[in-house]
């Protein structure tokens, strides 16, 4: 599919949103994984850009990390991407492709709407990374048992994985409202969400 130039520019611009990110963190003494808001990164870019500009937005950091560019934490290279927490880094463009094909057939209004980005969000801006992100922590760190990788790379960060899909929720829902993802990056597919709200304004 062919890319438009506003939206090659928002992936250009969350990428730079989750480098940002990536310096606000707080490391844990019992774990390699630090607590940082890259995953809050990875919900907007998937929530507010869609599945196609998402994953891009997303992509781009892990490929320029990987070239050796120190984009995360002033990090960057092979090494920081195939690292103890290379899992979570290497599923982010994944979590944004998944979050955006699933949230433009959810309604974002109402308390029902929040609800259900909130789930869409926890389920594929987390739940999902740890699929990636624990066995992988596991292979890094071959002391690991799986009850340790746990302990290390899920456990701590869940309440705090919670209040990041909070966050995000509470941002994506009135912002799509106004700038669903087609019009935000110049696309011309449509959404299930965009089609219902056209058929309410036709019954008003």
């Amino acid at each position: 599919m062919k890319l438009t130039l506003r939206g090659v520019i928002f992936s250009a611009l969350f990428a730079a949103i989750l480098v940002l990110f990536s310096f606000i963190k707080i490391p844990l003494p019992t774990s390699p994984v630090p607590i940082t808001l890259q995953t809050l990164a990875v919900m907007l870019a998937g929530g507010l850009l869609g599945a196609r500009y998402g994953f891009l937005s997303m992509a781009l950091v892990v490929v320029l990390t990987a070239l050796g560019f120190p984009l995360l934490a002033g990090t960057g290279g092979i090494a920081k991407v195939l690292g103890p927490s290379g899992g979570f880094i290497m599923i982010w463009p994944i979590c944004a492709l998944l979050i955006g094909l699933i949230l433009p057939r959810i309604r974002l209004k109402g308390i029902k709407g929040y609800i259900a980005a909130f789930l869409v969000l926890e389920v594929f801006g987390s739940l999902f990374a740890y699929l990636a992100g624990v066995p992988w922590l596991m292979y890094k760190v071959p002391a690991y048992s799986f009850a340790d990788a746990m302990a290390a790379g899920c456990y701590p960060f869940l309440a705090g994985d919670a209040i990041k899909a909070v966050v995000a929720a509470l941002i994506i829902a009135p912002v799509r409202q106004v700038f669903p993802p087609q019009r935000l990056t110049g696309s011309s597919s449509h959404s299930i969400v965009k089609t219902e709200n056209s058929q309410d304004a036709l019954t008003h």
